[in-house]
């Protein structure tokens, strides 16, 4: 597997006076951080708005992205359709390349310069090096990814693509669901001094309720993509988040109500209100994406069409990595959706959900475009 290094994507620590960030999220407690990094900010304005308003060379500071989840070798099969019941088809073609949702998000993070952490687990084997020389090549800080020793195989996942881009997945959970520590205080430690904590839904329950509920006390906002296990969401973990980010498929499933329309989906939030989630980041594919915050008319963001859509397998993960970046830049609503689209389209036009991870120019190049 080829990767590109992104650019800028290992920025030094800088002990500074810690400020307070633009967030649209509310937290308990303020936000309190040790470690900042340094970066350009984007831009999201076309050339000539940038040239009578020209974007400060002076670096912003911010904290990290902190990914906590799940790390898969994903196993692609390329199909023209799907297997009805009891047939066997052949595939066009196969290859084994790094996934999962943790692992997806936290290498669109880094891809994107911002500074990013993993913490997650692999087996001791072939696929837990795969996974995890990809993100140290993408430039993640991978100091926290724990290799298991207890025989526990890498988790890993069929994708069967076809050929139109649209993909359906098998995960097996591996080490993704077993030995995890019963203490994670090592692993907390850099949760302590992040911007933002993402959190899937590949590993087991407890552990992101675990978590949650540090990043809570340590005044860390929370997203929760709902993307993973097909089981309802504990209400203790919808308790500790502050953003709740399912697909169409994935709020229906939550709330046992019909997503088909936009006026449904928007019933559908109000459910994920009335369980205290205040605010619901949903991704509806082809129709784009909008953000329901409890008490706020909603916005919307159609989505930015990709030239050619190949794989659609990481679009979702590089949607919401890609508006935690920007979320935690202290960029408006709209510019954390617009940001978000931008990425996802770019995404699509490539197989593989890491290969896939645009970084931070493409974007750039591309919202200057549209």
């Amino acid at each position: 597997m080829s990767l590109s290094p992104s650019n800028n994507c290992q920025p030094k620590f800088q002990n500074i006076p810690s400020k307070q960030l633009n967030k649209i999220i509310t937290t308990r407690s303020p936000v309190q951080f040790n470690k900042r990094h340094s970066f350009r900010s984007f831009s999201i304005k076309n050339q000539s708005q940038s040239t009578q308003n020209p974007v400060s060379k002076e670096p912003i500071i911010v904290p990290p992205l902190v990914v906590i989840g799940s790390a898969n070798a994903d196993i692609y099969v390329e199909i023209d359709r799907l297997p009805e019941e009891g047939e066997t088809i052949s595939a066009k073609n196969g290859q084994t390349l790094a996934g999962g949702k943790g692992a997806n998000q936290a290498a669109c993070g880094a891809k994107l310069s911002h500074p990013t952490y993993f913490v997650g687990q692999v087996g001791e084997d072939a696929n837990g090096n795969l996974i995890t020389q990809a993100l140290n090549d993408c430039g993640v800080h991978v100091d926290y990814v724990n290799v298991l020793k207890n025989g526990a195989p890498t988790g890993h996942a069929v994708v069967m693509l076809q050929s139109d881009g649209q993909n359906s997945i098998i995960i097996v959970g591996g080490a993704n669901m077993s030995g995890w520590p019963l203490s994670l205080e090592d692993d907390l430690q850099v949760l302590k001094n992040a911007g933002i904590l993402l959190l899937q839904r590949e590993i087991p329950d407890s552990v992101n309720i675990r978590v949650a509920k540090a990043a809570r006390n340590a005044g860390v906002p929370v997203i929760l993509d709902a993307g993973g296990m097909d089981a309802p969401i504990p209400r203790e973990l919808l308790n500790v988040i502050d953003i709740l980010s399912p697909n169409e498929t994935e709020l229906g499933r939550l709330t046992g109500m019909p997503t088909n329309s936009f006026e449904q989906i928007s019933e559908a939030v109000v459910k994920c209100h009335e369980m205290d989630v205040k605010q619901v980041l949903v991704k509806l594919g082809a129709k784009g994406s909008a953000l329901f915050v409890e008490g706020e008319k909603p916005i919307k963001q159609p989505i930015i069409s990709a030239a050619k859509v190949v794989d659609t397998t990481g679009a979702g993960d590089t949607f919401t990595a890609a508006f935690a970046v920007a979320l935690v830049e202290g960029k408006s609503k709209e510019e954390c959706l617009k940001f978000a689209a931008a990425a996802a389209s770019l995404c699509v036009q490539v197989k593989g959900a890491i290969p896939g991870m645009p970084d931070r120019k493409s974007v750039l190049q591309l919202l200057q475009s549209v």
